[in-house]
C-alpha cells in the first residue's frame, strides 16, 4: 500500500509541528503548509531542524485567505510527493482579539477568512480526491472557545464555530464514500506563545483547568493521529475536545 499523504495548513506554528511530526511518526508522509507573511527562508529554516530531529517534511507555500494560492499550495504537494492528499488537517488560523463594542470590520473580516473561509478554499480542493480513491480524512482544528465562548474574541469564537458546523454538513455528505470529517477543539496549549504569558496569568488560567495543567502540542498531534488511523473510520461528524476537563458538554 502507498504512503499516505497528510497535508497540514499551519504546519510550521507551535501545534502544527507537533501535528506534523507525530504523523510522520506513525508512517504518513507529510507536507506542512505555510504562510509565514511569504517568509520563505523562514519555512526552509523550519525545515531544516526538522531534518535535524530526524523528520523528513515537505513544506508547500500558501495563503489560506486566498483561493488561487490555496490552488497552487495543492499543485506544489501534489509535484512533491506524486501524489494526491489523503488527510487535510485545517489547523491555520489567526487571532484579532477585542471588545466586540471596539471590534473593527478588519479585526473581524481577517479572522473569518483565516479560520473559517480558510476551510473551503483547502478542503475543496481535495474531497473529490478522497471521493475517488474511497478514504479520506479532513480534521478541522477548532477551539475550547468555540464552545464556551471567550471575552473579546466574539469573531475568533463565532469562526471557530461555524468550523464544527462546516464539519457536520460535510460529514454527512461523504460519510458513504470512505471520508471522515471530524473537529479537534483544544484547550490551552502550552505552545511558545502560551509560555511567553506572565507567570502568575498562567497560575490563574491553570487554577481553572480541572486536569491542573496545560495540554501539550503533541497530545493534539496524537488525537489528529488517531483520527486519521483506519480503524477510525467509523468517528466522523464529531468534535473531540482535548481540554483537561476546562468544558465538558
Amino acid at each position: 500500500m502507498s504512503q499516505k499523504i497528510a497535508l497540514v495548513t499551519g504546519g510550521t506554528g507551535g501545534l502544527g509541528t507537533a501535528i506534523c511530526r507525530t504523523l510522520a511518526d506513525h508512517g504518513f508522509r507529510v507536507v506542512a503548509g505555510y504562510n509565514s507573511g511569504g517568509n520563505h527562508d523562514k519555512a526552509k529554516a523550519w525545515q531544516d531542524k526538522q531534518k535535524e530531529d530526524g523528520y523528513d517534511i515537505l513544506v508547500s507555500y500558501g495563503d489560506v485567505t486566498n483561493a488561487e494560492s490555496c490552488a497552487q499550495c495543492i499543485a506544489t504537494v501534489e509535484e512533491l510527493t506524486g501524489g494526491t492528499v489523503d488527510i487535510l488537517i485545517n489547523n491555520a488560523g489567526i487571532t484579532r482579539d477585542g471588545q466586540f463594542k471596539k471590534m473593527s470590520w478588519e479585526q473581524w473580516d481577517e479572522v473569518m477568512s483565516a479560520n473559517l473561509d480558510s476551510m473551503f478554499h483547502m478542503t475543496r480542493l481535495v474531497i473529490n480526491g478522497m471521493i475517488d480513491k474511497g478514504w479520506g480524512r479532513v480534521i478541522n482544528i477548532s477551539s475550547v472557545n468555540a464552545q464556551k465562548g471567550q471575552f473579546g474574541q466574539c469573531n475568533y469564537s463565532a469562526a471557530k464555530a461555524g468550523i464544527h458546523g462546516f464539519t457536520k454538513a460535510l460529514a454527512q455528505e461523504v460519510a458513504r464514500k470512505g471520508v471522515t470529517v471530524n473537529t479537534v477543539s483544544p484547550g490551552y496549549i502550552k505552545t511558545a506563545m502560551v509560555a511567553k504569558i506572565a507567570q502568575e496569568i498562567q497560575d490563574q488560567i491553570c487554577a481553572g483547568i480541572p486536569v491542573g495543567r496545560f495540554g501539550t502540542p503533541e497530545e493534539i498531534g496524537r488525537m489528529c493521529t488517531f483520527l486519521c488511523d483506519n480503524e477510525s473510520g467509523y468517528i466522523t461528524g464529531a468534535d473531540m475536545s482535548v481540554n483537561g476537563g476546562l468544558h465538558m458538554s
